[in-house]
């Protein structure tokens, strides 16, 4: 058994198949997640990326540099067992949904947000029959609950490989239209979050940068881009 717990002990790191998916072995030793769950993934793809995780691994294991691992642990340890509440919260993102919220002012920032969004918006409508209104400021107001049954459905619907990408997806973006089209690749995982990022994007070229700030926002860039990774390494 190997575990987050333990120093580097093993040569050899394979993936070996198993009934419900792909694993990886230590010397022939299993991985488990730090509830001591056997650590089994749904695609051989995204096994070989464990693996390679642990073979870098060097003294100590260190998850802050194992991605897959860890997302693999939280969809086994966490999301397997809270999947409803989970599947509740990120569909809860309809109703407050960034793309829906415009500015009034500047008239630069409002085209802006329409020449990004309002095509997200659409396709949303095209792909799903399911159309989120747009709204001035930011005052909250209520999407067509219709509307929302239809995409919580669809959350409702992922497995928990699927659903712990699709968290990251949509929590980073803020935007639950963003993480239904990283799942359906509509753009590239860059593009997408540039997408999210409109906002931010137009005050830095009204104030310039904020190395604080652009340092955050790289890492939920990477963030958002291995949640995307990691989604479609999942599909079977």
């Amino acid at each position: 058994m190997a575990d987050f717990a333990a120093k580097r002990f093993w040569k050899n790191t394979t993936v070996a198949a198993v009934e419900d998916g792909f694993t990886v072995l230590l010397d022939g030793r299993n991985v488990r997640t730090p509830a001591k769950a056997l650590l089994v993934v749904p695609t051989e793809t995204m096994a070989e990326q464990v693996r390679l995780e642990w073979d870098a691994q060097e003294g100590e294991i260190d998850p802050n540099v194992m991605p897959f691992t860890r997302g693999a642990n939280a969809a086994i340890d966490k999301v397997s067992v809270q999947h409803a509440e989970v599947a509740d919260m990120l569909a809860e993102y309809g109703d407050s949904d960034l793309l829906c919220y415009r500015a009034t002012f500047p008239q630069e920032l409002v085209a802006q947000q329409a020449q990004a969004w309002d095509p997200i918006l659409d396709w949303l409508l095209d792909t799903y029959g399911v159309r989120l209104e747009t709204r001035q400021g930011v005052m909250p107001v209520a999407q067509n609950e219709t509307a929302l049954a239809k995409l919580r459905a669809r959350v409702h619907a992922f497995d928990k490989f699927q659903l712990s990408a699709f968290h990251d997806l949509v929590s980073l973006s803020g935007s639950l239209a963003l993480g239904f089209a990283a799942t359906e690749s509509l753009h590239p995982p860059q593009a997408l979050w540039e997408l999210s990022r409109v906002d931010e994007s137009f005050q830095i070229a009204q104030w310039g940068e904020d190395d604080e700030a652009t340092l955050v926002a790289d890492i939920k860039r990477k963030s958002f881009v291995h949640a995307y990774d990691f989604y479609h390494m999942a599909q079977k």
